[in-house]
């Protein structure tokens, strides 16, 4: 795990950017569809910045088709977990649904740095 001390911090950051990010666009798609359209669109966009960002910042690794194709399998899993725990925050347990993505955000965040890494840096 060489390096790790250097990339971690910077994935934090770029997680930090990222989820802003999407969280901003979700609050703005929340008024135009519902919650789980918002998510699933304002997830999309933040893979991709996720990836630019951390091809570029974080591992500094060029980028490359073959890993932006590959990069979104990790965030499938996730996107499942998530809609998954939206569902229940906010389907089943009325959670507002601006809180629901804030508690998803932190479920998902330890998963996201290995399996990012795995793929960028083979």
């Amino acid at each position: 795990m060489k390096n790790l001390h250097i990339e971690f911090p910077r994935f934090l950051l770029v997680g930090l950017t990222n989820t802003a990010f999407s969280y901003l666009l979700y609050l703005l798609l929340l008024r135009f569809m519902p919650y789980l359209y918002a998510y699933s669109a304002s997830y999309a966009a933040g893979v991709v910045l996720s990836y630019i960002l951390n091809s570029c910042f974080v591992f500094r690794q060029a980028l490359s088709l073959a890993k932006f194709l590959q990069f979104p399998v990790v965030y499938l899993i996730q996107y499942g977990l998530g809609v998954a725990l939206l569902w229940l925050l906010v389907g089943q347990m009325s959670v507002s649904p601006e809180l629901a993505m804030l508690a998803v955000v932190a479920a998902t965040i330890p998963v996201t740095f290995l399996t990012s890494r795995f793929i960028l840096k083979r």
